[in-house]
């Protein structure tokens, strides 16, 4: 198989990490998913990982608390996320750094964009926690920026359904799923992509957004082929 991208960046929800229990992390689902990554890397591929926090705290979910607070919560979550997912890395063999919006010297590098491209560059895995260290922004805007800084060629979005439609599949049976959009039918649309500000960085700066399903685990190496998965977004 041959890889019809250079340099990737996954971003990954937190209730993924989650599987089935809905919370905390499936260790199982967890080395399913990097053991995809490895495949990838083995390839010749540089891949970058954001995820999300969402199986262990949702901050637009916590009532009346401060949401600058609720934010700094969620983003300590995707920093449990992301040293579960460097750690199933290695244990597959995948050299792999956790870089971290937010300093914590003690259990992860600080985000240093020349330091994550030099990681790339040398077959690491590079996993991106904290975000964008930022409260009020969401995990899909720290995607759509670290894949602008280090020059992600394609940003996968690796969700629970298998594209992106117009209406929740889940709750429409005639909605109709789309195979190829513009950034600007994203925002024009209201369609549920990435938020707003995630979307038109990516539309800024011209970055791909490939949505795909990742109850299969498969489908991170067959996107990566170039085969015709999910919906593509440029």
């Amino acid at each position: 198989m041959k890889p019809v991208y250079k340099r990737v960046l996954l971003k990954l929800s937190g209730e993924v990490l989650a599987g089935e229990k809905g919370t905390g992390i499936d260790f199982n689902k967890v080395t399913d998913v990097c053991k995809r990554v490895k495949t990838c890397v083995d390839m010749g591929v540089q891949v970058a990982i954001v995820v999300g926090g969402g199986n262990f705290w949702r901050g637009r979910s916590s009532g009346d608390m401060d949401r600058t607070r609720a934010d700094h919560m969620g983003m300590l979550a995707t920093t449990i996320n992301s040293l579960a997912l460097c750690d199933a890395l290695e244990q597959l063999g995948v050299t792999s750094r956790v870089q971290t919006a937010i300093e914590m010297r003690q259990i992860a590098e600080p985000y240093i964009r020349n330091k994550a491209i030099r990681h790339l560059e040398k077959g690491r895995v590079v996993i991106f926690g904290c975000g964008t260290g930022n409260p009020f922004f969401s995990t899909d805007t720290a995607a759509a920026l670290r894949a602008a800084e280090i020059g992600a060629d394609v940003i996968f979005k690796a969700t629970n359904v298998d594209g992106v439609y117009d209406s929740d599949p889940r709750k429409n049976p005639d909605a109709k799923k789309f195979d190829k959009l513009t950034h600007h039918d994203v925002l024009t649309l209201g369609l549920n992509v990435m938020d707003s500000t995630a979307a038109s960085l990516c539309m800024d700066n011209g970055i791909k957004i490939l949505v795909f399903n990742l109850n299969d685990p498969d489908n991170i190496v067959s996107a990566m082929t170039g085969a015709a998965i999910g919906t593509l977004v440029e």
